[in-house]
């Protein structure tokens, strides 16, 4: 076993120890494309959604310096009629491109560097004549002999080519984190030039079917566009916003997310309510992996997201606020969606010149969800949005800020049938927001009372336009199993009275949605004057 030619299954064997949920099924997949020309494979999903787990569960089901039965034996993929047949028989070239970042004397000799590793070790396995190689033993890490082993110009693609020759091995090839050169070095051009001629040299050449059964990369962004074409378009890539077959495996899927609390005794709503809320045409319903992991393992469910990224990135990019960027994240905030087109993003950090870009990179981060049908960004879920509510907070957006923190105590009023203090503190948030929240019609109105009750998520479930009775009632707040808090109804008037909302709830008979909750609901009217440029509240118990 080496540390890149098949390092066995010590690392999918750390996995299976611990908490793990059965994607063996990825397996399949992998089998049914090798050697075809699916067989090049790219997966980009956000920090947290398990590309490492993957990639060490491919390399102990392939690599052939390893005996893998008692990993796999109890999981989906040993129902495959091809289980046996490709378990275990392959060479297996693992890299971390993290791993040699980390290590490079200099960022700009990476590419040189993990060729120099690479081929040094694959040498050692697979003597070549004059590329064969001496071990170093300042460090222990196998190197090019020097000057003469090495030849100037003999790069990986020509020795794997050379090995595929003279052996007659096909090797498939997993990479880790592939974009990370992109990532940490954006304005290194010249060596994101080089390494993707490395890539293409592997992947996109005349020897690739000769020495190459299949490939899988891995990374945060899709392959990197020049102009509007892939540099790699022989890869079949699986993104988020076009996952495809592969959409199950982005995260956990809803029964996987239910059975885990039905498992450890969790409340299956709350995981929903925290960690939901990706939904692909081929699965509706996908919940963040790590999150739910770390719910399971504390036994209690709150913001994960920060201990493997903080707020501070976020914050970069929603700060460009470029076309209006900062509009589009308040009325995400306040629960709406927002059109985007994705088609013009260049699949990297630097090159960011439309708000569309912004909200790109943050569907591929994560941070945004995207309905493919609509050509929709939004906010997925609780803790996602308790990032953009820090993000917000610590980036000069003071009108915002104050509303969000605020919210509580509008809450609070609401709650008590204190119409007089809702209605002021509406009208405080809409003054200090006029240049973002400016109104228009019912619509408006509705972002704006949305966003300021936004700490009422922690405790209902705000339902807008919810059918009932004669018609839809504009918001229903529905209070979280838990909660003692009582079930609201707010019904929004523009240019009419706050009195004339409650009647119209009554009228239309809207409490009949909540029958559940009629002992305890309150009927809530909002109304906005033009001229008055004031808003005002009535607020009433429901009496049967």
């Amino acid at each position: 076993m080496g540390m890149y030619l098949n390092l066995g299954n010590a690392g999918f064997r750390s996995v299976r120890k611990g908490l793990y949920v059965d994607k063996s099924g990825l397996i399949s997949f992998v089998n049914r494309a090798l050697g075809t020309k699916d067989k090049l494979i790219c997966v980009s999903r956000p920090r947290r959604f398990g590309k490492s787990f993957a990639t060490q569960m491919l390399c102990a089901y392939y690599d052939r310096s390893c005996r893998s039965e008692s990993l796999f034996q109890d999981l989906k993929i040993a129902r495959d009629e091809d289980y046996r047949r490709y378990m275990n028989r392959y060479d297996v070239l693992y890299l971390d491109i993290t791993w040699f970042i980390s290590t490079v004397d200099n960022i700009r000799n990476t590419v040189s560097y993990m060729q120099e590793q690479i081929v040094g070790e694959l040498c050692a396995a697979y003597p070549l004549g004059e590329m064969s190689v001496s071990c170093t033993s300042e460090d222990g890490m196998l190197r090019a002999a020097q000057p003469d082993a090495l030849k100037p110009g003999v790069s990986l693609p020509v020795v794997l080519s050379r090995i595929a020759e003279e052996y007659g091995r096909k090797f498939i090839v997993i990479i880790d984190e592939w974009d990370a050169l992109f990532r940490e070095a954006g304005e290194e051009t010249a060596l994101q030039r080089e390494y993707i001629q490395l890539l293409r040299g592997l992947f996109k050449s005349s020897q690739t079917d000769k020495m190459v059964e299949a490939a899988y990369m891995t990374g945060i962004l899709p392959i990197k566009k020049y102009g509007t074409q892939s540099a790699l378009t022989d890869f079949r890539e699986y993104t988020m916003l076009q996952p495809r077959m592969l959409a199950e495996y982005t995260g956990f899927t809803e029964e996987e997310a239910e059975a885990l609390c039905r498992e450890h005794g969790l409340e299956f709503e709350e995981a929903r309510k925290w960690y939901d809320g990706y939904s692909f045409k081929e699965e509706k319903s996908v919940y963040s992996p790590n999150s739910m992991i770390n719910a399971v393992k504390s036994g209690e469910f709150g913001d994960y997201w920060t201990e493997s990224e903080t707020y501070e990135s976020l914050k970069k990019y929603i700060g460009m606020n470029r076309d209006g960027l900062k509009d589009t994240i308040v009325s995400m905030l306040a629960g709406m969606r927002c059109k985007v087109n994705t088609r013009t993003f260049q699949n990297d950090f630097t090159n960011l010149r439309t708000k569309d870009d912004v909200l790109t990179l943050l569907i591929h981060l994560g941070y945004l969800a995207y309905d493919a049908g609509r050509k929709e960004v939004y906010i997925p879920n609780q803790e996602v949005a308790d990032e953009f509510r820090n993000a917000v907070e610590y980036s000069g957006w003071e009108g915002i800020s104050d509303a969000l923190r605020e919210s509580e105590a509008l809450l609070e009023a609401t709650i008590r049938g204190d119409g007089e203090t809702v209605a002021r503190k509406l009208d405080e948030v809409h003054l200090a927001n006029t240049s973002v929240l400016a109104y228009h019609n019912e619509l408006s109105l509705s972002c704006v009372v949305t966003l300021a009750y936004y700490v009422a998520r922690k405790d209902y479930t705000l339902v807008r336009e919810l059918p009932s009775g004669k018609g839809f009632a504009d918001i229903a707040f529905v209070p979280r199993r838990y909660t003692k808090t009582p079930a609201m109804i707010v019904e929004l008037k523009w240019d009419k009275s706050a009195g004339s909302a409650i009647d119209q709830i009554r009228e239309r008979r809207y409490a009949g949605a909540l029958e559940e909750y009629l002992e305890n609901l309150l009927l809530v009217g909002i109304s906005y004057d033009r001229d008055s440029k004031r808003h005002s509240c009535v607020i009433e118990r429901y009496e049967t």
